[in-house]
């Protein structure tokens, strides 16, 4: 399907999206409202901008490799709602002392719970993506709440983990293991991933 049907399908379902070029802020604006199903304002705004400049710099320009981000994406945000685990500081204590992520100060695991839009988790993996988009995570992880830091981090951890070519191969379950670690919400996944095909003439 091409971008200008994209955009026409985009705009039948009222998600409004203007000719902005090829896959431009505003066309992925209108993707994120539409994966979410409801409005985003100026933080979808604020995505579709960030978007726009950093999938062709990291290599997500497929229609499949879109289409899975953004499922995933919205999936591990509620819908956008949010860019930090939720759960009080109790919950947390379970990732207190883990070295597997870096955890090793008293604090770690409140302080480095899991942000943005594919919930980066760990002292070292702050450390890690911090290094990977030159932003001081580890020193300042609230940084990872910021939109144009949150896709940024979400796209150097889509290439460190090699995610792009399980999303062409359309594998869901695959792609769910490398963001998730394991298949939970899988059943929403596939289905914000099919809605989104449909979109494209997919499903």
């Amino acid at each position: 399907m091409t971008i200008a049907a994209v955009q026409s399908a985009l705009n039948q379902a009222g998600y409004a999206c203007q000719d902005d070029g090829d896959f431009g802020p505003m066309t992925y604006a209108a993707l994120a409202s539409y994966a979410s199903d409801r409005g985003l304002g100026q933080f979808g705004q604020a995505l579709g901008v960030a978007m726009a400049a950093q999938f062709p710099a990291t290599g997500v320009t497929s229609d499949l490799q879109r289409i899975h981000w953004l499922a995933q994406a919205a999936h591990e945000t509620g819908g956008f709602r949010w860019l930090i685990e939720q759960g009080d500081a109790s919950y947390f204590v379970r990732y207190e002392r883990r070295p597997d992520l870096g955890n090793v100060r008293p604090g770690d695991g409140y302080r480095y719970r899991g942000r943005g839009l594919f919930q980066i988790t760990g002292r070292a993996n702050y450390a890690r993506f911090g290094a990977q988009i030159d932003a001081p995570l580890e020193a300042d992880p609230d940084l990872a709440l910021q939109p144009l830091i949150a896709v940024k981090i979400a796209c150097a951890y889509w290439t460190d983990r090699h995610i792009g070519p399980l999303a062409d191969a359309d594998d869901c379950p695959a792609v769910t293991r490398k963001i998730n670690g394991g298949l939970n919400g899988l059943a929403e996944r596939q289905a914000i991933t099919d809605r989104l095909k449909r979109l494209w003439a997919l499903g």
